[in-house]
This record gives C-alpha cells, sequence and structure tokens, in this order.
C-alpha cells in the first residue's frame, strides 16, 4: 500500500504565496510521475502541474504557468507544489497525485493524498 500526506495549505490574500509539500511512503518500487490536482465543490477535478520522473518533463495548466512551481526530491519521493500571485480563482481543494509501482514487473497504479485546502481571499 502507498500513503500520501500532504501539507501547506491555508488561508493566503490575492498575491500572496503558498507551498504544498506531498510525500509518499509505503511499498514502492518506482515513483514514475507525482503531480497537484485540485477541485471546487462542484466541478470535476483538474491538473494544475505534474512532473514525469523517467523524462523530467513537467506539465501545467495554462491557467498557473508562471506562477506556480512544481519540483520534486527523488530521494524522498517528495513533490513540492510553490504558488505564488494566488487568485481568488484558484481557491479549491488540491490533491497530490502519485502514479506508483509497488513490484517490479507490475503496472502503475495512481494513488491520491486526502485534499488540502487553499482559500485565497482578503
Amino acid at each position: 500500500q502507498v500513503q500520501l500526506v500532504e501539507s501547506g495549505g491555508g488561508l493566503v490574500q490575492p498575491g500572496g504565496s503558498l507551498r504544498l509539500s506531498c510525500a509518499a511512503s509505503g511499498t514502492i518500487f518506482s515513483v514514475n510521475a507525482m503531480g497537484w490536482y485540485r477541485q471546487v465543490s462542484g466541478r470535476q477535478r483538474e491538473l494544475v502541474a505534474q512532473t514525469i520522473t523517467r523524462t523530467g518533463d513537467m506539465n501545467y495548466a495554462d491557467s498557473v504557468k508562471g506562477r506556480f512551481t512544481i519540483s520534486r526530491d527523488n530521494a524522498k519521493n517528495t513533490v513540492y507544489l510553490q504558488m505564488n500571485s494566488l487568485k481568488p480563482e484558484d481557491t479549491a481543494v488540491y490533491y497530490c497525485n502519485a502514479a506508483v509501482t509497488t513490484a517490479r514487473y507490475l503496472r502503475s497504479s495512481d494513488y491520491w493524498g486526502q485534499g488540502t485546502q487553499v482559500t485565497v481571499s482578503s
């Protein structure tokens, strides 16, 4: 089993910054990708940013490009999301996601964190 533990959410004023962290632990053979999604009540969960281990590629939603930065500490199986110039429309529950292989020759499976609330308001 794999667990993802998130931290770093909270209340911030427009224009402010927050940093989210997510650490993966448990039965891990390889972490193939890690990323962040967000969801507003009544809407679909959407990708915010993702990093692919094998290629090093980083993908961002258009709405956060230039403001958010995703980074990884592969040794710690941890992913970070630095969020700058936050806007009220960034308010959502942010979920960490990891694509993990738990043993050699097994397929990669998706795991999710419990979610952390980010509220941008004056």
